[in-house]
């Protein structure tokens, strides 16, 4: 079929013959994801773990969100905002995710998580160490029925260790690794980043352990244990700040919005808000001082060098900061497009989904929810050439696919089913 379709074929190399007929083989199932046929059980709540296995679901994962009857994740009650009776927090993490709703203190719940790892690939959650096997469902117990599992535990501090029973929360995990430390003006109290960082980062890494855990096991033939925690994920991240206290002795301190060894490179107060600008090098800072209408500033002695200026970071600051205010966020911008100059304003929310770019890279995701009805949260932020993370399915109502994952996934009985139903070890949600 292939000769008739590309009759050339017949006359070309070897070589040429095997890379025409794979571009022809891999065109045929375009679009398909990566992890198309991968199943994660997901035992994981609020934010570090089911914004790693919202990725993975992106990815084409089948994601099976397990949680406990009535309430659910603890984050469907995390508002206002509310749309209708769904949690936006909830909204904004769960996304290509079916619910099922299970007990786990009954053993017939334990059971189907059993069950479910024995069919699964990955196993993926964030209890309190120790928790799920006083159930029977920790790495060991679950690694004897199903040696083939990739199993992600995220938690505060670690498996192992004098913290690892404490319970991990992101605000004292940021606390705890500094960020908190090197975070606010420099005068001012610490403070907390506007979004949970330290959970997305751990989430960003157990993702990423997840994937490599995968490929390890296609490699062995066996699964693993992923030991991934708030502290380790915030304390890594650090990077250049904990390199200079831990090579250099150099103490770290709260710098604003400015770079401790970079000037200029901060925000600055315009007519009608803050503007970021940041001269990497010398080059850039002497196109700014040019543009600025200050050429005295770039042959300036004290200035001639990053290293100077970062010395002589007070007054520099100062003279800029006095030219800055005298223009209007639109006037700069226009002033430094396409000069080489990087730099960018301070949007609010509105300002950030009104932004060309953030509309082009397909940030602002709509999904059409059974009960919220048309749900916007933000885009994945990765694209790939050869598929598309599009057409996402809505974040699940809690259970809303109990008996579609026990029925397709494990093959219970319609009979088992309504047991399990009956007793409360499972509950389905039922749309109205």
């Amino acid at each position: 079929h292939l000769l008739e379709l590309h009759p050339t074929f017949l006359t070309l190399p070897l070589a040429s013959f095997k890379a025409r007929l794979k571009t022809i083989l891999f065109d045929r199932h375009s679009n398909v994801k990566p992890l198309e046929g991968i199943k994660v059980l997901d035992l994981t709540r609020v934010l570090a773990g089911p914004f790693a296995t919202m990725i993975l679901g992106d990815l084409g994962a089948e994601v099976i969100k397990v949680e406990k009857k009535g309430s659910g994740d603890d984050t469907r009650a995390w508002g206002p905002p509310f749309v209708e009776t769904e949690s936006v927090y909830f909204l904004s993490v769960n996304r290509n995710k079916k619910s099922i709703s299970v007990n786990l203190k009954d053993p017939k719940g334990a059971q189907i998580i059993k069950d479910l790892a024995s069919v699964c690939d990955v196993l993926i959650e964030n209890y309190t160490p120790g928790k799920l096997g006083e159930m029977g469902l920790g790495y060991e117990d679950i690694h004897k029925i199903a040696p083939h599992i990739v199993y992600c535990s995220i938690s505060g501090y670690g498996q192992t260790g004098p913290m690892s029973q404490r319970p991990g929360y992101d605000s004292i995990a940021c606390a705890m690794s500094g960020l908190m430390h090197i975070t606010g003006s420099q005068d001012g109290d610490p403070v907390r980043p506007g979004v949970a960082m330290t959970d997305l980062a751990t989430g960003l890494y157990a993702h990423g352990a997840i994937m490599a855990g995968l490929l390890q096991k296609e490699k062995t033939g066996k699964g693993l244990h992923i030991d991934c925690n708030l502290l380790s994920s915030q304390v890594a991240c650090l990077t250049h700040i904990a390199a200079n206290y831990l090579t250099a002795k150099k103490e770290a301190k709260k710098w604003g919005t400015a770079h401790e060894s970079i000037v200029p490179y901060q925000a600055f107060k315009t007519k009608d808000g803050f503007l970021v600008i940041c001269a990497g090098n010398d080059q850039q800072f002497s196109i700014i001082c040019k543009l600025m209408s200050l050429p005295a500033l770039s042959g300036d002695p004290r200035y001639q060098t990053n290293k100077l200026r970062v010395q002589n970071r007070r007054e520099l600051i100062d003279v800029l900061s006095a030219r800055f205010v005298e223009k209007t966020i639109g006037d700069w911008l226009q002033l430094f497009e396409g000069n080489g100059v990087p730099c960018g304003p301070i949007n609010t929310m509105e300002q950030v989904f009104s932004e060309p770019q953030v509309i082009h890279n397909d940030l602002i995701l709509e999904m059409e929810h059974p009960t919220a009805g048309t749900v916007t949260v933000p885009g994945p932020a990765v694209r790939f050439s050869d598929f598309k993370v599009s057409r996402p399915e809505p974040p699940p109502l809690i259970g809303q696919h109990t008996v579609e994952v026990l029925k397709t996934v494990l093959g219970y009985s319609e009979s088992y089913i309504n047991e399990l139903l009956t007793a409360g070890a499972v509950t389905q949600h039922e749309l109205h």
